[in-house]
């Protein structure tokens, strides 16, 4: 079996890559080890708790014991089902900042600047979110839609944010991030609008792009040319499917990494502890892993408005029957549906803190419902200083890697999020919110010294389940890079990425809206296509950050 391009990996940045190519006409094979994204589990969007805790669907990994919070190993959950892991996230859209991106193209990633994506965005998108906006695109394939705000919570904490001297801001995608307001969603007519639905299907119907099931093993070399995948059936059976121009690896950023290295490519004394022979002495490979921690500011509420009214086997059995029958309902939601970005301090020029606001006191597991009627903020600083790894555990392709995130182990990480907490129990305290407040559950008003707040972030902060970077763009003389700008990996021919991988520095938010955007844009690149015209749009950033936290 052969085709002009192999792609690992049916996710974000591989559906999107691979629909691209197929629309050009191209002749297209995604290997993919999940299987359907069928269930109502998966397409319901308020039913996001579900999947990515069902091994049918999920990877199942989890992190190496973190010293930095008490020895605890925390989930990595990542989709192992078409879509990936756009088809068991939370469905959050985030594009991510401006400067986000200019870093990126500072740290080597030339043509990777804001100007230089924004197109991409735009192309990608369906927005459903108001007026026309040069900002925004409307002819995407991937459906981008605000929820209905029905519960009074949700513009109550938009309020609350506003009182306590924040901006509002319409459209954190578009002109001015900085501030409190509706969040987006990957949802369409009451269905997720996973990679899967926007891309897979569409390209499939084009007759030149085909599924193949199997778990790959590695890249496979003629000389330093990739060539194929190496991949085992679900019975057992090992075959080649040759690629006649291009390999892509896809598969997220703890599979790239892992399936690099079993192919030769990674650190060249970690490759041969496993008896791998070194094609590629490349030390970035699984190196700069980031992630976004955050934890659950929780509080019980005076009035019965919170969702958990449906807590119960009546009331989700109400929601699930509404939801198959009409598609609308509180399961056609996924509650996220505010959101605010604020700065730590002064002397920040962009926002590095993110807030989700949620209508019920709930892990985001869907375990451990607190007290009765309650709601809850997930908050976590954006920009982490710490630096983590993913590597080999055996040279077996089926074991998991060894994840080590190293949460909090830089010293700037303590005091970032000691500001989160108390920046939201601010939040809290204004008028539109303490209408709402009986309590606060969780930290806890006691939990109020430096030593407090840290014991309560080591027993109780939780991933976000953004990890990224473990492939780092760079320039190509770079010796940390993993790959160019092109998505081309260093030292070897035919052989591209294009998933979060890549990215040099995590950006602002949640990263299923990049991951897509680096599988659109990198598509260009395969095509030899010349990129998307430069926009030169400014945006807009809050005129006294040097001496003003708001």
């Amino acid at each position: 079996m052969s085709a002009e391009f192999v792609i690992i990996g049916a996710g974000s940045g591989g559906s999107a890559l691979a629909y691209r190519l197929a629309l050009a006409g191209r002749d297209v094979v995604v290997i993919e080890h999940g299987g359907s994204d069928a269930g109502p589990f998966i397409q319901m969007p308020g039913a996001l708790s579900y999947p990515m805790n069902m091994p049918i669907y999920d990877w199942g990994f989890s992190s190496e014991p973190e010293p930095g919070l008490g020895g605890r190993r925390l989930a990595t959950p990542r989709g192992k089902v078409l879509g990936g892991s756009s088809s068991i996230n939370g469905m959050v859209y985030v594009r991510g900042h401006a400067r986000d991106f200019d870093h990126w193209e500072e740290s080597g990633a030339q043509g990777w600047g804001y100007a230089d994506v924004l197109p991409y965005y735009k192309r990608m998108e369906h927005w459903h979110g108001g007026a026309g906006s040069q900002w925004r695109g409307t002819s995407g394939p991937l459906h981008v839609t605000r929820g209905p705000r029905a519960n009074p919570l949700f513009d109550a904490f938009i309020k609350a944010g506003e009182q306590a001297g924040y901006p509002v801001t319409e459209d954190y995608n578009g002109a001015a991030q900085e501030g409190f307001g509706p969040m987006e969603a990957t949802i369409w007519k009451g269905r997720r609008w996973s990679a899967a639905n926007a891309y897979l299907r569409p390209a499939l119907k084009t007759g030149k792009l085909r599924i193949e099931r199997g778990l790959a093993q590695r890249v496979v070399f003629e000389g330093t040319r990739a060539v194929g995948v190496e991949i085992t059936r679900k019975g057992g059976a090992r075959e080649i499917i040759r690629a006649t121009r291009e390999v892509v690896l896809a598969a997220s950023s703890i599979n790239t990494p892992k399936i690099l290295m079993l192919s030769g490519i990674g650190p060249g004394a970690h490759l041969r502890e496993h008896g791998i022979e070194v094609l590629a002495d490349r030390p970035g490979v699984g190196s700069n892993l980031q992630d976004h921690l955050e934890v659950y500011m929780q509080f019980s509420a005076r009035e019965p408005v919170s969702l958990f009214k449906y807590w119960n086997l009546r009331g989700k059995a109400q929601v699930g029957a509404q939801w198959l029958l009409t598609k609308t309902g509180v399961g056609a939601s996924n509650q996220f549906e505010a959101c605010g970005f604020i700065r730590s301090e002064a002397g920040i020029d962009y926002p590095d803190i993110q807030y989700h606001f949620l209508p019920i006191a709930v892990r985001y597991d869907g375990k451990a419902v607190a007290e009765g009627h309650g709601f809850q903020a997930h908050v976590g600083p954006m920009r982490s200083k710490s630096r983590g790894t993913v590597r080999l555990r055996a040279g077996d392709p089926s074991g998991a890697p060894e994840i080590r995130f190293n949460y909090m182990s830089h010293p700037d990480d303590w005091a970032e999020f000691r500001k989160c907490i108390r920046l939201t129990r601010e939040i809290f305290e204004q008028p539109a919110m303490a209408l709402h407040v009986k309590r606060e559950l969780q930290p806890g008003a006691d939990v109020v010294s430096d030593e407090a707040i840290d014991a309560f972030i080591r027993e109780h902060a939780e991933s976000a389940y953004h990890p990224c970077g473990t492939a780092r763009m760079g320039a190509a003389d770079d010796p940390d890079a993993v790959v160019d700008p092109q998505g081309r990996v260093i030292g070897v021919e035919g052989l591209r990425v294009a998933d979060s991988s890549i990215f040099p520095r995590i950006t602002n938010g949640n990263l299923n809206a990049p991951s897509i955007m680096v599988g659109e844009k990198m598509a260009d690149h395969i095509l030899g296509l010349d990129p998307l015209p430069r926009e030169n749009l400014t945006p807009e950033m809050a005129p006294n950050w040097q001496v003003a936290q708001r």
